[in-house]
């Protein structure tokens, strides 16, 4: 059959392939932040530094209802990965026939869900009122436009499943020039602030993953289904959600634990609201390899782990791990030294303090980017070789540690406690992931049936 935009990592070097694969996608990751930074900067620079605090503020409960979807999409990914490593094709298109119903419905109703609970989950996070209504019109406009962001990240994760990066980051990359050029227009020209740049995102999502699954259709033979089989298959759907929930609970502990700091942070002053949120943007770009490399090397090991090639999954591990440590290193004096340069990016000239307080906390947690970037790879690892109960397990560990540090440090140290609670969550749960990694119990959790 033919493989157009395909790739099988079940053969040749695991770190170049890895590499190789990665890349796509951290150009990719790094372009979907801009979604993020650019409101940011746009709302820092030309409305106020309460706006940029109302931006930052509606992050956490954001992630919460996107993260259900994106969890679908993680377990969809594991699914079809396995089955296209065992050479199982007519089961990849079963799958995918059953991740589009998964992802339409969940998207639905998390959609409607977000859009009614947005403000009474930011009166329950302890949001000034001053800046309460600009965060509840920012997040009721992204939670109209959800059906996007999961279109893109649904037809993303089927296509990296088989082994394709670049087809996503192509409509990434368009998508993200447009919001740039209408978070300028909405905000600068036709003045719109906050609801501005939340419309600019959500329009610019649905081009993302409109184009994408448009152009993947016409070049990946696997997505051209007959409509008479384009239906859910029961057996499939049962793998994907019990594989899927697992990354979705996953993400709403991590959500939950932000959301408790975020309530943390709100008993602050604006001025630390609005640093932290620059620097939280930071941080998200900064773990974008991170978060690249894991992804690669979930389809990697998905791939091998479907093939029965279970030494060849630990080689790319191995890389894996050698190659996240390398960046955590060449990554820390960069931040800790050039921090403030960054963060001026996002404020006038007249915020000096939020550049401050900003700077104090990049210079914490840069202290464990190496436990960061652990977190992702070992995650991924496990989650592409079918050990679903483990993120789970280390969702529940970011919320018990970050809650617990943020509240207790931030009472003796003040808004310290906030960026410590950030670096040692990210020690704790990567410690954990590497403990399960070198255990070996991953093993024999695959969740296909290789063909013979």
């Amino acid at each position: 059959m033919s493989r157009a935009l395909t790739r099988d990592m079940t053969e040749g070097n695991p770190a170049k392939l890895i590499l190789k694969f990665s890349g796509p996608m951290l150009i990719g990751n790094i372009f979907q932040q801009l979604y993020n930074m650019v409101d940011s900067i746009v709302v820092g620079k030309f409305v106020s530094k309460d706006a940029l605090a109302a931006v930052g503020a509606t992050g956490s409960s954001v992630f919460l209802i996107f993260g259900l979807t994106f969890g679908l999409s993680a377990g969809i990914s594991i699914v079809i990965s396995q089955y296209f490593g065992a050479g199982d094709y007519e089961s990849v298109k079963k799958s995918i026939a059953t991740a589009t119903y998964m992802i339409l419905v969940a998207a639905l109703i998390m959609g409607v869900v977000g859009y009614f609970i947005s403000r009474p989950l930011l009166e329950l996070l302890g949001t000034p009122v001053e800046i309460i209504d600009q965060s509840e019109s920012y997040m009721k406009i992204s939670f109209i436009g959800i059906l996007g962001i999961a279109s893109y990240n649904g037809i993303a994760a089927i296509l990296r499943a088989l082994g394709d990066a670049i087809t996503p980051l192509i409509f990434l990359i368009v998508a993200s020039i447009i919001n740039v050029v209408l978070d300028l227009l909405f905000v600068i020209v036709f003045h719109w602030d906050i609801p501005g740049v939340a419309i600019a995102t959500v329009i610019s999502q649905v081009i993302s993953g409109v184009g994408c699954i448009i152009y993947a259709y016409r070049k990946v033979e696997l997505l051209r289904i007959p409509v008479k089989e384009f239906k859910p298959d029961r057996e499939i759907l049962s793998k994907c959600i019990r594989l899927g929930i697992p990354v979705a609970l996953q993400n709403s502990f991590v959500s939950i634990s932000m959301m408790a700091l975020q309530f943390v942070i709100n008993s602050f002053q604006a001025t630390i609201m609005a640093a932290y949120t620059v620097v939280n943007r930071i941080e998200q770009l900064v773990m974008q390899p991170s978060m690249s490399l894991g992804a690669a090397v979930a389809s990697f090991t998905g791939q091998n782990i479907g093939a029965g090639k279970i030494d060849r999954a630990k080689k790319g591990m191995r890389s894996s791990v050698l190659i996240i440590l390398t960046f955590s290193l060449i990554m820390f004096p960069l931040m800790y030294f050039g921090g403030q340069y960054i963060m001026r990016l996002f404020t006038k000239k007249e915020d000096i303090d939020v550049v401050r307080y900003g700077v104090e906390g990049i210079r914490i947690t840069s202290l464990f980017y190496s436990f960061l970037g652990l977190i992702f790879v070992t995650r991924n690892f496990l989650s592409g070789a079918g050990d679903i109960k483990i993120p789970i397990i280390m969702g529940l560990i970011e919320v018990v540690v970050r809650v617990a540090v943020s509240i207790y440090l931030s009472s003796i140290i003040g808004f310290h406690g906030i960026f410590w609670a950030s670096a040692l969550t990210w020690f704790a749960t990567g410690v954990f992931g590497s403990i399960r990694v070198l255990s070996g119990k991953w093993m024999n959790k695959s969740v296909v049936s290789r063909s013979t």
